[in-house]
């Protein structure tokens, strides 16, 4: 068989790479803070970092001016708790979203959204980010307030999430980052965590990276690091001929490479073991089918008769009316969305309105008949408007391709139906996520990431964590305030901070493991192969159910990748030698969750976590988080309670603790 390496020999067309190549060349970077990644997370922390006073640093392998998952834009910012109409308080809004995950939250991260929500948004609009309708477009709708000119969905009455007009979002960003002279560092891939006396486990005192155009190494000194880079993907499924990018919502460049550097520094991981999901290319794009979750959220579907899909309140009692499905029941004092699986006593009483859930076997038994239709001129018109216009508009991958495309297509929400997927999907999981699942009733969720405390620090001196990095973390607005709360924190540590000294020789085993796959001769393999491999080795042996057996088979097997087909693979460019890079990442994350898999001998349906050898689902004593670590690289766990950012040596309430670590 061919090898990658003869081909580009016998390649007279491939061209030339279109940069310098200066892989000799090395640059070092001295600051106070420094931030890895620049997506919403990192952009907020690296504002308010140099706020501070903080001399700093963001670096991200994309152009930060779009880079991440929100930078395509955002259309709805949740749990704005503070703002001038809300009727939920902070602490009550947390309360209920770590309980709809059955406690397996970051409460300290929840609450630090539902406090700083609002006043994160008031800093966007100061940046020029729209929050309000400035134009009256909706003047008298039901979720419009007068006086302030707001926005509001899912719960028109209680008022705590707000429609915005998000997508230049990210520039507005990047242009206050230019602003506060903070140093950017686009297209560099960070690649490790320096610490103290090269040793895991120790104080994190800088980072290198690698210049994914030019080749160039990078050695960052910093007093702080914060981790912005999101949590994983490409673990489970992956195919760039496939996805095209159009049926993931996250940036194709996240593999969790922040995850990776954190473990093998040393630093902690909680609930590991969730990071299950696909990021495969057979969902439908992006919010352009009209299923009515999240951005489509009220929307009526009609079935091919013409026949009404029933909308259900949180009891399971039919709303008769458009304008009950924004409003809260009797008995509700509020409405949550963005939950999880609704685990606990507390969201059953705030669980939001939905459609039928009985719609599978409803067509099974022909009463509602495919295809299924979002009836958008059934809607009143602010409603109508307000979906297709200003949500499905503003929120990520949709103002071009769902709305732009669509409009310059012919569609009219005035007068035309949009066709949902032939086949529906379960009560868990929506279309516009990716489909192929390898789990009953799954949807998308948000996996393991970085233990944190009341600061968001993780257990090694000197390091921070923002957005999907941590464990538990929320969506846009989640990130867009822990990274606001991070900077802070971290910049008024690295100003009474000493600076460190770098361990050279830890610096230079970085370097020669970031350029070992250049010039491998006759190497026999791509970084995509290498990838869809990986991929093969986590279907295989960490799929929807596991066991001792085939979790240990799978270590085992990543192992010899990791001695064998990792060192045959070839990198022609600095951009291949990114997605190689990235192939480690992979690898690395693969281990994290097995590891993790392993230690929790217990299913439990709000982890999404099936053991084969331990079938009982979610019993009383394994309610609780197993943190994984490496110490001399030897992988170790130990038991948290579920609540241990409630317990000594915290405070009882969150407000309580917020207050005495916020610093406001």
């Amino acid at each position: 068989m061919s090898s990658w390496w003869n081909f580009v020999q016998r390649q007279a067309s491939v061209p030339e790479w279109a940069y310098p190549i200066r892989y000799d060349v090395e640059n070092q970077v001295d600051i106070d803070v420094l931030v890895l990644g620049g997506g919403i997370a990192g952009c907020h922390a690296a504002i308010n970092a140099a706020r501070q006073g903080a001399k700093v640093a963001i670096v991200d392998k994309g152009s930060i001016r779009r880079s991440g998952q929100g930078g395509a834009g955002v259309d709805h910012w949740q749990a704005a708790c503070t703002n001038p109409c809300s009727k939920v308080t902070p602490e009550e809004y947390t309360r209920a979203i770590v309980d709809s995950f059955a406690g397996y939250d970051c409460g300290p991260m929840r609450y630090i959204q539902c406090q700083e929500s609002w006043d994160t948004l008031l800093d966007c609009e100061k940046m020029g980010v729209q929050i309000r309708d400035v134009r009256d477009e909706f003047k008298g709708a039901a979720f419009r307030d007068e006086a302030t000119k707001l926005l509001f969905t899912y719960d028109y009455e209680n008022r705590h999430t707000l429609r915005v007009y998000g997508h230049d979002m990210k520039p507005r960003l990047w242009r206050e980052i230019r602003k506060l002279g903070v140093q950017i560092f686009d297209r560099v891939m960070a690649t490790s965590l320096l610490t103290q006396d090269g040793r895991q486990g120790t104080h994190v005192v800088g980072a290198t990276g690698f210049n994914v155009r030019t080749g160039e190494f990078y050695i960052f000194k910093s007093k702080a690091t914060i981790l912005a880079m999101a949590h994983p993907r490409r673990e489970w499924t992956f195919s760039t001929e496939l996805n095209g990018g159009s049926a993931s919502f996250a940036d194709l460049n996240i593999v969790g490479d922040g995850h990776a550097m954190g473990w093998n520094a040393g630093a902690e991981f909680a609930a590991m073991e969730r990071s299950m999901g696909s990021s495969g290319g057979f969902a439908y794009i992006q919010y352009g089918v009209g299923y009515p979750d999240n951005t489509w959220y009220g929307c009526t579907m009609v079935d091919a008769n013409g026949k009404e899909v029933r909308w259900l309140s949180h009891n399971g009692e039919e709303l008769k009316s458009i304008a009950e499905r924004f409003q809260p029941a009797p008995d509700q004092k509020f409405i949550l969305m963005g939950g999880g699986l609704v685990g606990g006593a507390i969201a059953r009483e705030v669980k939001g309105n939905y459609i039928d859930n009985t719609l599978t076997e409803l067509i099974r038994k022909g009463e509602i008949k495919l295809p299924l239709y979002a009836d958008l001129p059934g809607l009143p018109e602010h409603e109508r408007r307000a979906i297709f216009g200003l949500m499905v508009g503003n929120e990520g991958k949709t103002r071009i391709p769902v709305y732009d495309i669509y409009t310059k297509a012919g569609f009219d929400p005035d007068k035309d139906l949009l066709q949902a997927p032939v086949m529906p999907p379960d009560s868990y999981r929506s279309p516009h996520y990716p489909a192929g699942s390898m789990v009953p009733q799954w949807r998308e969720v948000f996996g393991g990431g970085l233990l944190v405390d009341w600061d968001l620090k993780a257990n090694l001196e000197g390091l921070y964590a923002g957005g999907r990095m941590v464990y538990g973390a929320g969506e846009h607005a989640g990130a867009a305030t822990s990274g606001r709360y991070a900077g802070r924190q971290a910049a008024k540590y690295a100003l009474s901070a000493h600076a460190s000294e770098l361990d050279t020789k830890q610096v230079a085993q970085e370097k020669a493991r970031v350029y070992a796959h250049l010039n491998k001769g006759r190497a026999s393999i791509g970084w995509k192969e290498l990838n869809a491999g990986l991929c093969r080795v986590m279907q295989d042996y960490c799929g929807a159910f596991r066991n001792e057996e085939t979790l240990q088979a799978g270590l085992r097997i990543l192992n010899s990748v990791k001695e064998s087909e990792l060192t045959e693979t070839y990198a022609a460019n600095p951009h291949e030698l990114e997605r190689v890079l990235e192939c480690h990442t992979i690898l690395t994350v693969g281990e994290m969750i097995m590891h993790a898999s392993l230690a929790r001998k217990a299913s439990s349906r709000f982890l999404n976590f099936y053991r084969l050898d331990y079938p009982e689902v979610d019993p009383p004593e394994w309610n609780k988080l197993l943190p994984i670590r490496l110490e001399e690289n030897q992988v170790k766990v130990r038991e948290l309670p579920l609540d241990y950012h409630l317990r000594e040596p915290y405070a009882p309430s969150y407000e309580e603790n917020y207050q005495a670590h916020s610093g406001l």
